[in-house]
């Protein structure tokens, strides 16, 4: 069991129920920080662990088993069994933009959050997170996984890690659907599914965010 994998499956376990790391805390009875990435090393840069008495309140206020947040732990995407998802409905309307019309000003607040009056709306299965978005792909960039007109739903708050396929802003206001091929402290690196198209690599300060995508009609 490894540091980054515990911590991920808690951020993971926050996003099934539409939370932050923040959230998540408080729904526990928790410090609203004690989540926080901050809060995940030693001020000497050491490892710090979620205590196993807040891991319990975790579990008690989201009503996840043991074994559904091991299997997190071990590699799993999202809860096989969701308590929760059985109060909400079967689609929700969530914001709608084309990729190319993404990069333009007045979509997104800084945070990366769909933001203002230029998006459509569209019907689609029921995601946690409450700032999902759909984007419509254009291009053939992402051939043969997304064809031109397919729909993408995008989560903000879900975690990424490397082979996920992601939305990506840069600073200079460009947005792509590519495939995460390595983040470190320093870099990010993106692989476009399509190998007629060029790879990308940025400086982490050169990205204002990145953003999951969980879902596709397809």
């Amino acid at each position: 069991m490894k540091h980054e994998d515990v911590w991920r499956a808690l951020d993971t376990l926050a996003a099934e129920y539409g939370l932050s790391a923040s959230g998540l805390a408080k729904r526990s009875g928790l410090d609203a920080t004690t989540f926080n990435p901050s809060k995940r090393r030693m001020p000497d840069g050491r490892a710090r662990w979620p205590s196993t008495e807040s891991l319990a309140k975790v579990l008690d206020a989201t009503g996840a088993s043991l074994e559904a947040f091991t299997a997190l732990v071990t590699g799993a995407r999202a809860l096989s069994s969701n308590p929760g998802a059985a109060a909400r409905n079967v689609t929700r309307r969530v914001p709608l933009i084309g990729l190319a019309q993404a990069g333009g000003e007045g979509y997104f607040d800084d945070g990366g959050y769909p933001v203002g009056g230029g998006w459509d709306e569209v019907s689609l299965p029921e995601i946690a997170d409450p700032n999902a978005y759909a984007l419509e792909i254009s291009g053939d960039s992402m051939e043969p996984v997304y064809r031109d007109g397919d729909l993408v739903i995008v989560s903000p708050s879900a975690p990424i890690r490397r082979g996920d396929r992601v939305v990506v802003r840069t600073q200079g206001g460009e947005v792509m659907a590519k495939q995460l091929a390595r983040r470190s402290a320093r870099r990010v690196e993106l692989k476009s599914l399509n190998p007629e198209h060029p790879d990308y690599s940025f400086e982490l300060n050169e990205v204002n965010w990145i953003h999951r995508i969980v879902w596709a009609s397809q």
